[in-house]
């Protein structure tokens, strides 16, 4: 035995020859072991390596009876060959191949297994690239024709389809069997991966594709179920998930979404687990990928069938159904699935949907408090507020999470929007508070900041002065202590600049809207209002119009509408009713050219925000009108408000005002 090892330490050549004479006698019982060993022999073991091949030949022409089931299956594909059932060992072609004789090695293949050009390039290909040889494996690949291919699966489907007629060997013999045809298409594959790993991914992908294209061509109604060739399918199913991912890596993302599309389209027959790994990636695609895809082909839409308007809409579609296979337990759960619908449906205001996604998932996979609390998010979301509390006052009972910080924050939340429910929002705001501490610290600005509102909440439902002037003065403490957590949280600001408006605490208030309208930069409409109001409520009118017109010049069309009734009201205030008429006039344009526009209810959230009901613009201006006693323009305008409003307490005020005025003195 050469022991020659170029920069390897003699100790280690000594173990090897160590190990060889100790493992001799009893090869037979531990080839088995040495076989599944195989693959993992670290660098510094070569000797071992080639011991272990020698066995294995030995042994298999002793008739140990190894089975091939024993073995690790790159063993076995490494150290062997077979086609049209011969099979030869690898050993001389490798030696062949070390030496860089490629030509002999191909000779070496096709004398032992009566093989063609191709087969033998397609089975020395496969053989470089198991042993890590991918520019050798490329350069093989290279000599191999599509065409060709093309051919032999086209006679080896033909041969498949009639071999129950009764052919003669003789014809059988002159067409290539289908184990021939899926090797040069592995070979075709196997050529794409080591493009990809060579960086070349565009050829890669087109490589890919054309492995699709030699089937579609060869089987036009798609792959049969029972084709007798699971290398064949094993083959078809890689490269149909390979091919997107080449051209997503490529940046072609286009191409990428036709080939997923191909890829659940066409009749590959993939197995679940495949076609659920190729739905998922497509819909993280779509939701991510930043690429419009664009409806699919109307060739592949059906009548009456759903058709996807834009990428989320698919993305839904196919997170749905990957959710219902989970659900039927065709394929395993997983929890990254749910994650990219609950994504997808928030963000297109399906929140009911997802709601009812939630329910469906069996039970065992959430924790029983755990579905509660997704479940309280989607109704909160679909503002189901009662709904949504029952199933948090189930998730924080005693028996269950009573100190889940998040399920706390929530309850206090959907609590401080309704003063009824006010003092249970008081409860748990301060549950929150006490919870917050540790890895949720950070939490403990929103708690006080809840905790506040609810306590400003139940100010509405006190009866007594005293109490009222008690939960206002708390109220105020908890929000400034939420500002010193959070001290660059507009919102917040926000919320206590109004709250010192409410208690009549103006100059406060005047800092905190101030320091409001400095961190957007002015950009939000309700800042410049609650300035405008707090000027006016010092008397200072004139600065606050000022203010309002800035802001209408900064402000777009379908916005103004609020503050043109503030502007209005101003004018009011300021004994300019002339004014007033002419700014109601201009917002009683604005108001029915967005009815017109949008229609009822169909404005965009933002525009809805900030729009001026109508029945609102003629009940001031009828107000107006008969301070005025232009008693005839106020009568118009409470039949215009009743014609659009018929029960309304403010017009009932407003008629019973006018009539009041009109009186004639006693």
């Amino acid at each position: 035995m050469d022991c020659h090892c170029t920069g390897k330490p003699i100790a280690v050549q000594g173990l090897v020859s160590l190990l060889v004479y100790i493992l001799q006698p009893h090869r037979k019982s531990i080839v088995r072991w040495l076989g599944k060993c195989y693959t993992n022999l670290t660098w510094w073991m070569p000797r071992l390596k080639s011991v272990l091949c020698k066995m294995l030949c030995t042994c298999s022409r002793e008739q140990v009876g190894v089975e091939e089931g024993g073995l690790s299956k790159d063993v076995m594909a490494f150290k062997e060959v077979s086609a049209n059932g011969l099979s030869a060992k690898t050993t001389e072609v490798e030696t062949k191949l070390d030496e860089g004789n490629i030509e002999e090695a191909e000779s070496s293949l096709r004398e032992a297994l009566s093989l063609n050009y191709e087969e033998a390039r397609a089975l020395l290909g496969r053989l470089e690239y198991q042993r890590g040889n991918i520019e050798a494996a490329l350069q093989v690949f290279e000599g191999i024709e599509l065409h060709a291919v093309k051919q032999r699966l086209k006679s080896s489907i033909s041969e498949k389809a009639h071999s129950k007629r009764g052919r003669s060997r003789q014809e059988l013999s002159q067409s290539v069997s289908l184990h021939a045809a899926s090797l040069l298409l592995e070979a075709i594959y196997l050529k794409a991966l080591s493009l990809q790993k060579l960086g070349r991914l565009t050829e890669a992908a087109q490589e890919c594709k054309s492995v699709l294209d030699t089937i579609e061509t060869a089987l036009p109604q798609g792959m049969p179920e029972l084709l007798g060739d699971n290398k064949l399918q094993e083959t078809v199913g890689k490269a149909v998930e390979l091919l997107p991912e080449l051209w997503k890596q490529a940046g072609l993302q286009h191409e990428a979404m036709a080939a997923y599309r191909r890829a659940l389209l066409s009749q590959w027959h993939l197995d679940a687990d495949c076609c659920a790994r190729i739905q998922k990636e497509f819909a993280i695609l779509l939701l991510y990928g930043g690429v419009e895809a664009g409806a699919p082909s109307l060739a592949a839409q059906i009548d009456g069938s759903f058709v996807p308007k834009n990428n989320t809409e698919e993305a839904i579609l196919l997170l749905m159904i990957l959710l219902r296979k989970c659900c039927l337990r065709k394929i395993a759960w997983d929890p990254t699935v749910m994650d990219h619908l609950t994504f997808a449906l928030s963000l297109s205001g399906q929140s009911l949907v997802l709601a009812k996604q939630v329910e469906e998932v069996l039970p065992g996979i959430y924790a029983r408090s755990d579905r509660w609390n997704d479940l309280a998010l989607c109704y909160s979301g679909a503002r189901q507020n009662l709904v949504a509390l029952n199933l948090l006052r189930k998730s924080l009972s005693k028996s269950e999470k009573p100190n889940d910080l998040s399920a706390l924050l929530l309850a206090a939340k959907i609590c401080t929007e309704d003063f009824h429910l006010a003092a249970e929002g008081v409860e748990y705001a301060r549950r929150a508070v006490e919870n917050a501490k540790g890895e949720f610290e950070h939490l403990k600005g929103i708690a006080y900041r809840l905790l506040g509102l609810a306590l400003e909440r139940k100010t509405k439902a006190s009866s007594s002065d005293s109490e009222r002037t008690h939960l206002r003065s708390e109220a105020l403490k908890f929000l400034e202590e939420a500002i010193i957590w959070e001290k660059q949280n507009p919102d917040w600001i926000f919320e206590l600049g109004l709250e010192y408006a409410e208690n009549r605490n103006l100059n406060l208030a005047l800092c905190y809207v101030k320091e409001y309208l400095d961190l957007t930069s002015g950009s939000l409409l309700k800042g410049w209002r609650l300035l405008a109001l707090i000027l006016s409520a010092q008397k200072r009118y004139s600065e606050a119009e000022t203010v309002l017109d800035a802001a209408l010049d900064e402000t777009g069309k379908w916005e103004q509408g609020v503050l043109l009734r503030t502007k209005a009201k101003l004018q009011i205030a300021q004994s300019s009713p002339m004014n007033a008429i002419e700014t109601y006039r201009l917002l009683l344009a604005l108001v029915q050219a967005q009815r017109k526009s949008f229609g009822a209810g169909k404005c965009t959230p933002k525009v809805e925000s900030e729009r001026v009901p109508e029945v609102g613009v003629w009940q001031d201006l009828a107000c107006l009108y008969s301070g005025l006693s232009r008693w005839r323009d106020a009568e118009i305008c409470l039949e215009k408000a009743k014609a659009l409003k018929n029960y309304s307490a403010e017009t009932s005020h407003a008629k019973g005002l006018e009539h009041l005025l009109s009186m004639p003195s006693p």
